[in-house]
């Protein structure tokens, strides 16, 4: 298994939704579930999104390697699907409050990086957000760190919790990876 020190980079542009309870059919609406592969997904990724008082454009997604979100991401089925239209569009990390269970444990098991913030801290990153400009965030895994930065000039650093197997699945790029060296 990959050693921490080299695991896989997590970070890049985010993009910043600011809404709670983010479904699954939001994330890929359930018309989608019957392609064939993976990569069918990726154009679909959001599209069903609604948003109180502006019109979401999956187009701004181009580019993104960080979701920055609410509370309950994920909520609603069960369904992988919903992951891999995030893998499929190279977003290697979502960070929000809070996470549906599963769906948090298809992110680790498909190699991203669910990170829970606390409320003040992501009401931080979204003050950091609306300021306007791009805004990278960093993640260092194994110091359990978030930095964020805007081409502003402001920046800001919070701490977060993983369990020592998500680590681990993260680390090796996902649970087939992770099984592969394993066992």
């Amino acid at each position: 298994m990959q050693d921490l020190h080299n695991a896989k980079k997590f970070g890049g542009p985010a993009a910043f939704i600011d809404r709670s309870d983010i479904n699954t059919d939001e994330i890929i609406p359930a018309r989608y579930l019957t392609e064939i592969s993976k990569a069918a997904l990726g154009p679909h990724l959001l599209e069903d999104l609604h948003l109180e008082g502006r019109h979401f454009d999956p187009k701004d997604l181009a580019g993104v390697k960080v979701l920055v979100t609410r509370s309950n991401f994920g909520c609603g089925s069960s369904r992988e699907h919903a992951v891999w239209a995030l893998e499929v569009n190279d977003i290697k990390v979502v960070v929000a409050e809070s996470f549906a269970r599963i769906f948090r444990q298809n992110m680790f098991n498909c190699g991203i990086l669910a990170v829970e913030l606390a409320r003040g801290d992501l009401e931080r990153l979204f003050a950091l957000g609306a300021l306007g400009g791009r805004v990278m965030i960093a993640v260092d895994v194994e110091a359990e760190k978030l930095s964020a930065s805007s081409d502003r000039g402001e920046s800001l650093s919070c701490s977060f919790t993983l369990n020592p197997f998500d680590r681990q699945l993260v680390a090796a790029g996902g649970w087939l990876a992770y099984a592969d060296a394993k066992y």
